[in-house]
């Protein structure tokens, strides 16, 4: 299987491996990017250093942390976030315009302490009495957490549950606060619930009630290596890394 994957990538790679043929030094590629994406990221990120030789190096964090770090003029070679936040480091000309890729998207998942009853959220209306019965609500402070804001007041709820949310700094793991039982009920992106360790994964959000984050790279203006930066923004959006993007519970945008 893994040698099967290997030569579906090598066929997208050909015009890269070529540009760096030409006695081009492998380069150390510094992207910083949201939690949220890190097991996709990190297995195209894999792939694409075999294919260039190139050593791709992350930091990760929130993606409101991560636009505020741009902004106050941290530089990386590659950042990736929301589509919108990508949209505004460019029009800021932090990022290079028309380096912008949309890359995959990820929905919004539900998910409880171990030591809880699972409750049904199969359906906007179940959804409403989970909210309603549970003693404490956790709600990240970046794109999934703007939204449940939005998806409370539609609900009709978040006066009624405001008392309840708890909603730690933006990078912040909901699964760590059911799993230290801080929050009984936690929503996230559904790649960081849906393998995080001691939590029950309810699944993602109803259909009808389900909102989903476009993420995006491009790269900074003042790359340090903005050859090695351009080849990997390729990657993240070539066809071959949709089995990596799909792999990690996203689909490609």
């Amino acid at each position: 299987m893994m040698f099967a994957l290997h030569r579906a990538w090598r066929p997208a790679w050909v015009v890269v491996l070529m540009a760096f043929a030409a006695g081009v030094q492998a380069a150390e590629l510094n992207v910083v990017a949201p939690k949220a994406v890190k097991e996709a990221v990190t297995e195209i990120a894999a792939r694409f250093e075999a294919a260039t030789g190139h050593r791709v190096i992350f930091a990760w964090g929130g993606s409101e942390a991560i636009a505020k770090r741009i902004a106050d003029g941290e530089v990386f070679d590659v950042v990736v976030n929301t589509s919108p936040g990508v949209d505004r480091m460019m029009a800021d000309g932090r990022l290079a315009v028309g380096s912008k890729t949309d890359f995959c998207r990820s929905g919004v998942a539900v998910a409880v302490r171990m030591s809880v009853s699972p409750p049904d959220i199969s359906n906007g209306a179940a959804l409403k009495a989970a909210l309603l019965n549970a003693p404490t609500i956790a709600i990240s402070s970046g794109a999934s957490g703007r939204y449940l804001e939005q998806l409370f007041q539609k609900l009709g709820v978040a006066e009624q549950i405001r008392h309840k949310i708890r909603q730690p700094p933006s990078g912040a793991q909901i699964s760590e606060m059911l799993a230290r039982g801080d929050a009984e009920l936690g929503f996230q992106q559904v790649t960081e619930l849906m393998h995080a360790p001691g939590v029950q994964f309810l699944g993602p959000l109803p259909p009808e009630l389900q909102n989903y984050t476009i993420w995006a790279a491009g790269w900074h203006t003042q790359a340090l290596q903005p050859d090695a930066a351009r080849a990997f923004v390729r990657a993240l959006g070539a066809a071959d890394s949709a089995v990596a993007i799909r792999r990690a519970g996203m689909d490609p945008p």
